[in-house]
């Protein structure tokens, strides 16, 4: 799977289940500050990376992701 797809599948998510609005969706948005992401939401995006991507987020994986394009390296990196 290359980054555009990555992009693609993660900004689908993003709009279609936990409901974000698309203007809110570039690769400098900060996921809490910006998105609005909450302690919820990351719950549901661990489950929703493990049945689109087919992987699990460990425990404190994320800490350090603080940009939807650090999200999509996350991602990418994990599946290379």
């Amino acid at each position: 799977m290359d980054r555009k797809e990555i992009i693609e599948k993660v900004n689908d998510f993003l709009i279609e289940e936990l409901e974000i609005d698309e203007e809110k969706i570039f690769p400098e948005a900060r996921l809490k500050e910006d998105i609005g992401i909450d302690s919820l939401d990351y719950i549901d995006i661990v489950v929703i990376v493990h049945r689109v991507f087919g992987f699990k987020i460990q425990s404190g994986e994320l800490k350090d992701v603080v940009t939807l394009n650090q999200f999509y390296d996350y991602i990418e990196s994990k599946l290379s």
